[in-house]
């Protein structure tokens, strides 16, 4: 079959406009893996991030922070009585959700503004977690919430030491990620 030359070109802006109507259309799906945060933000991560929904930042809110993979784990603090359940998303499962390959650390900061360094390297695929849950239940900030970063404390002795504890920060209620 052959075209008359004005045909190849007809041709030819069909295959670019089909294109380019596919790469417009492909964008806001990537742009609508994180929405918007439809309550009160509880978190904030920005920095070398990838997927962003507010002003060049991840805004999460509860609802979208519990839509994320979940760890559960029994431990104790030094900070409470007892044994407690604590459920939250794993801090590794937050970065890689919004795209924060090769970044090297992550400052975690609470609404007081403490914060502290969380070296990439040290986290693993289930701790440390962002707590939203206690024994089942939202805490309050009075209770050291509404997010605590818990490591499972009671799994291993390397996770009973001072450094650890010292990046088990509550109240937490933002995150920028380092390269």
């Amino acid at each position: 079959m052959s075209f008359h030359p004005l045909d190849w070109a007809t041709h030819f802006r069909c295959i670019a406009a089909t294109v380019t109507s596919v790469v417009l259309l492909a964008a806001p799906v990537v742009a609508q893996d994180l929405r918007s945060p439809a309550d009160r933000p509880v978190l904030t991560v920005d920095g070398a991030i990838s997927v962003t929904n507010v002003e060049g930042k991840a805004a999460f809110d509860m609802e979208m922070l519990q839509s994320l993979p979940e760890v559960t784990f029994r431990t104790s603090t030094v900070w409470t009585e007892g044994v407690h359940e604590f459920s939250g998303v794993p801090l590794k499962a937050v970065l890689a959700h919004l795209g924060a390959t090769g970044a090297t650390s992550v400052s975690a900061r609470a609404i007081n503004d403490y914060s502290v360094e969380i070296p990439v390297g040290s986290i693993t695929d289930t701790a440390p977690i962002i707590a939203y849950h206690m024994d089942g239940a939202r805490f309050s900030r009075r209770e050291k919430g509404p997010l605590w970063v818990v490591y499972p404390f009671d799994s291993d002795e390397a996770y009973r030491s001072e450094v650890i504890y010292g990046r088990s920060i509550w109240q937490l209620d933002r995150l920028t990620v380092k390269k």
